[in-house]
């Protein structure tokens, strides 16, 4: 009988799972949002998706965000914040200032066993955990040359009035 592919927990040579579950998530949220959504088709700059919404009001028509994905399933969900523990490297690429469309960090966190991370029947279908966002536009170096832990609020869902909201604040030329 060959493996099931439905349970248990994701073995490591197949992390792209988790980076396909995650990039689900975010077009889904993204659709309900009524943004576009666009991939790179390469990751050189801490930069895997960006997401547009078609407007003309506000300071801003049509503003634009650039996104730097994450997937976990490690326990990470602690009382007001997630703890994601982000390269040095991809961390001052999303501090930095100096780039002309926004920069956020969206981390999709995921159930351990596969067969939790979603349901569906004919009436509904739901994916499990959740998304939170953060930037880290202006944030201080580090003078640790390998990780940073990255505190993301709970309260910044990555769902669509998250992200509804982040486009208002764009929209009105506002810092994230």
């Amino acid at each position: 009988m060959p493996p099931t592919f439905l349970s248990g927990r994701v073995p490591p040579n197949e992390t792209w799972r988790l980076e396909q579950f995650s990039r689900a998530y975010v077009k889904a949220v993204a659709a309900a949002a009524g943004c576009t959504y666009g991939t790179s088709l390469v990751d050189n700059d801490a930069l895997d998706l960006n997401l547009k919404r078609a407007t003309t009001y506000g300071r801003r028509w049509s503003p634009q965000l650039d996104v730097q994905l994450k997937a976990t399933t490690e326990d990470c969900v602690k009382v007001g914040h997630v703890a994601y523990e982000l390269d040095v490297p991809t961390y001052d690429k999303l501090r930095s200032l100096n780039y002309g469309v926004p920069r956020i960090l969206v981390v999709v966190v995921m159930p351990e066993e596969i067969q939790s991370w979603l349901s569906h029947s004919e009436a509904s279908l739901s994916l499990f955990h959740c998304g939170y966002w953060l930037s880290l536009a202006g944030q201080p170096a580090v003078a640790n040359a390998y990780n940073r832990t990255v505190h993301l609020p709970r309260t910044n869902k990555f769902d669509a009035a998250g992200l509804d909201g982040i486009f208002a604040r764009l929209s009105n030329a506002e810092d994230l």
